[in-house]
């Protein structure tokens, strides 16, 4: 990271979820306060990395699987610093007509995806809007107003590794209000950190994670399996449902999987008792 680049807005005295992922991803737009905050969490959970990789690649397979499955428009909630396997670049290995708007509202983030943009993207198929995810109307009427969706076509929305940094009960509601904007046959792809089903040495060190977060400018929370279940309200979860992000559809089924993060990918119904969707 250039250490003159820094964006407006950027605090650099509390280190950023956006940036510890980048870190931990072995990318490169992160300062030396996330990188440090990186270590200690590895001190307190030495399988985080693993657990970033397992997520990242959670996302790739389902962004294949929705392009697979006949949708080719994204919208990436909480998109990240963009780094190796950003969805327009694995949507466009399975078809090179898909498209993506990112949306997330740390600096870094936004400013490191415009140059990837800008470097190797296509304007007409590719945006980046800085935003906040929990103003759905806003989100949505922006990500269109690129003319990079169509909205008379389904839409793949992604909350991956992003929502147990957004607090709060009334989050539900947000995710229900995009899943009403949705158009019939689109997918949503949902991946977060949970205690349900963890035990022993993994539910204490990620239990040590989160509380090292609320140092940062991100804290994080948990939500157990059945709030995050109703996430995906009435959508059709695709097999194998919500788990950990390593056995979803993992090709490689002797890969080490950790408990502590669970995703799952669900389809809006075509029609409902009758009328379309």
């Amino acid at each position: 990271m250039d250490p003159e680049f820094v964006p407006e807005g950027v605090d650099l005295e509390r280190p950023n979820a956006a940036r510890i992922y980048d870190w931990a991803l072995g990318g490169t737009a992160n300062w030396a306060v996330d990188r440090e905050f990186g270590e200690q969490l590895v001190k307190a959970f030495p399988l985080i990395r693993t657990g970033a990789r397992a997520n990242r690649a959670f996302l790739g397979r389902a962004v294949r699987y929705c392009v697979e499955n006949g949708v080719t428009q994204f919208l990436d909630l909480g998109s990240g610093v963009p780094t190796v396997g950003n969805v327009h670049e694995i949507a466009d290995d399975v078809d090179t007509d898909s498209r993506c708007v990112y949306v997330d509202n740390e600096p870094v983030a936004v400013a490191h995806a415009k140059i990837l943009l800008e470097r190797g993207g296509d304007p007409a198929r590719h945006a980046v809007i800085g935003g906040d995810l929990r103003d759905a109307d806003d989100v949505w009427e922006r990500a269109f107003d690129t003319g990079v969706l169509d909205p008379a076509k389904p839409v793949a929305l992604l909350t991956v590794a992003v929502l147990h940094f957004v607090p709060g009960p009334e989050l539900g509601g947000i995710i229900a209000r995009y899943r009403t904007l949705l158009p019939a046959g689109s997918f949503y792809v949902l991946s977060h950190v949970t205690m349900s089903g963890v035990e022993g040495d993994e539910l204490e060190q990620i239990q040590r994670v989160v509380k090292q977060y609320d140092q940062s400018s991100t804290p994080a929370s948990f939500r157990d399996r059945e709030e995050l279940l109703g996430f995906f309200g009435d959508f059709e979860l695709a097999e194998p449902g919500l788990v950990p992000v390593g056995a979803w559809r993992l090709d490689d089924p002797g890969s080490p999987t950790l408990n502590c993060v669970i995703g799952g990918v669900a389809r809006k119904p075509a029609f409902r008792r009758g009328v379309t969707a």
